[in-house]
């Protein structure tokens, strides 16, 4: 029963597991803690990871989500398309929207994000929806399923429905907060 990512439809509603962008974050602060210990040259330097540790160990120890798919069949829930993000979510998203031969819109707020993620963009002056699209090596699953699902899916822990798929002809769209639409365009967790 194997889903592959063309199985996406029209009004499908868009899933994600846990939340986005922490191993990206991760990954900038081990950069900018080897900095300054490069710069230091002092042997006795210590790497500040106080409060951090979440985002240190998605970068270290990514884990994928096995369970979730034994989760979904348990609760009756047959994605239409699916796949992990390794590459970024704008990136899967894409693959899910070609293969599948639709568009996509996802909201800017429905994106699940952590607060040490968000804390440590912040702090490194990184915009956070760019992380969260763009980062990568999260390891969650994105997947697509029916909209007649939306019950079964909107209360289950640790999924979040971030949009839904369109028709082709309207595009591949991040509904941002104030509600602009902007296109989606996978950048990489080295472009930014």
């Amino acid at each position: 029963k194997a889903v592959l990512r063309s199985g996406a439809k029209e009004h499908d509603l868009i899933c994600v597991t846990g939340d986005l962008g922490a191993a990206y974050m991760g990954f900038q602060l081990l950069e900018r803690e080897k900095k300054i210990f490069e710069t230091m040259k002092d042997p006795d330097f210590q790497p500040d990871f106080a409060g951090k540790e979440y985002i240190i160990e998605r970068q270290l120890k990514p884990e994928a989500c096995i369970d979730t798919i034994k989760f979904l069949k348990e609760k009756g829930i047959v994605p239409t398309a699916m796949m992990d993000i390794s590459d970024g979510l704008s990136s899967e998203l894409l693959h899910i929207c070609k293969e599948s031969g639709v568009g996509c819109e996802v909201y800017e707020d429905k994106i699940p994000i952590d607060y040490v993620t968000a804390s440590m963009a912040e702090e490194m002056n990184l915009n956070l929806t760019t992380v969260a699209l763009n980062g990568g090596e999260d390891y969650e699953l994105l997947f697509t399923v029916p909209l007649a699902d939306y019950e079964k899916v909107k209360g289950l822990e640790g999924v979040h429905v971030i949009g839904h798929i369109t028709d082709a002809s309207k595009g591949k769209c991040l509904i941002t907060r104030d509600g602009q639409s902007i296109e989606i365009i996978a950048q990489g967790w080295k472009a930014f």
